[in-house]
């Protein structure tokens, strides 16, 4: 003999589901709930292709379009010596500084071209990075180096 569930029985456990449901959801972080998202990009390469294909458009990208709270761009080796001598990427730092994002470089890297003074001229904060660095990436950085 097959038995019947009334038909409020069903709908009440459908009911009771979708609540259940629905509670687990809200339950899952909002971004607002999280913390703040954060980005380095690592810029390494003395090639002027990479820097503006890659390096800078991502960079400026992940903080005017909100996808990194905070971005930072960590100018090193190779990409100091050629920050320091080619305008176009200069100016190309500085928009990207005037939208919020920290620029950084390097400063055994840049004191080794010998162009720590020209990069700090230029607004960008010139510090050791090593230390900077590893607590980047054994925190809750995002990095990118290319």
């Amino acid at each position: 003999m097959k038995r019947r569930f009334p038909m409020a029985t069903v709908l009440l456990s459908v009911v009771t589901a979708l609540v259940l449901l629905s509670g687990f959801r809200m339950m899952t972080p909002t971004p607002t709930d999280q913390d703040p998202s954060r980005l380095a990009v690592l810029w390494t390469s003395g090639d002027p292709e990479v820097a503006t294909k890659m390096a800078f458009m991502y960079t400026l990208n992940a903080k005017r379009q909100g996808w990194f709270d905070e971005v930072t761009l960590i100018v090193w080796g190779p990409s100091s010596k050629l920050l320091s001598e080619d305008a176009e990427l200069q100016e190309a730092v500085a928009g990207m500084a005037a939208v919020g994002v920290e620029i950084v470089a390097c400063k055994a890297c840049s004191d080794s071209y010998g162009v720590s003074d020209a990069l700090a001229a230029m607004g960008i904060d010139v510090k050791y990075m090593g230390v900077p660095l590893t607590e980047m990436l054994k925190g809750d950085w995002k990095v990118l180096s290319l």
